[in-house]
């Protein structure tokens, strides 16, 4: 999957994975801030609403400075999912909690690690679901932080794909 837009069904619906050019990404960016906080929601109990709230800055900044960002993009055009690649790092992945099990999240990550160079990903510790994802991916835990990237205490797993370790790969 080479191109910068692919089709591609999930749960029987035809969606298109899109690489964003720079200009894209101001006007999605209210979008992708809804998305991950539907996403966050729904996958990080271990946050606050306050919490929430004081993560939408460094999204917001993610968002337009990731170097490589992909969305997917039901028929209707809504972005259901979205991901964020920084050389070999998988910055940022989420998919809304409605589209949740139809493959987006596998697609992504299969485009990351086959295609786009990605061998690692860090994942809050607190958020056991995701964690287990990355494992069935193909990525196994080599360390971890106390603290997450800014400092807050949400401890970190660093993860760098072991191709076919868990089946995956």
């Amino acid at each position: 999957m080479e191109e910068d837009v692919v089709r591609r069904v999930f749960g029987g619906q035809v969606c298109l994975v899109v690489r964003m050019m720079p200009d894209e990404r101001r006007i999605a960016l209210e979008e992708a801030v809804a998305l991950w906080r539907r996403s966050v929601k729904a996958t990080h109990a271990f946050l606050t609403e306050e919490d929430i709230d004081s993560l939408v800055p460094s999204v917001m900044a993610g968002w337009l400075g990731v170097p490589e960002l992909w969305s997917v993009r039901d028929a209707a055009g809504t972005m259901q999912a979205f991901m964020g690649i920084g050389g070999e790092m998988l910055e940022m992945l989420f998919v809304d909690p409605g589209w949740r099990g139809r493959g987006i999240g596998r697609a992504l990550v299969e485009l990351a690690t086959g295609c786009r160079g990605v061998v690692r990903v860090d994942v809050n510790e607190q958020n056991p679901q995701a964690a287990g994802f990355y494992e069935r991916m193909g990525f196994c835990v080599t360390g971890r932080s106390e603290t997450d990237g800014e400092g807050r205490p949400f401890p970190l797993l660093h993860m760098v794909w072991c191709p076919g370790r868990f089946g995956a790969g």
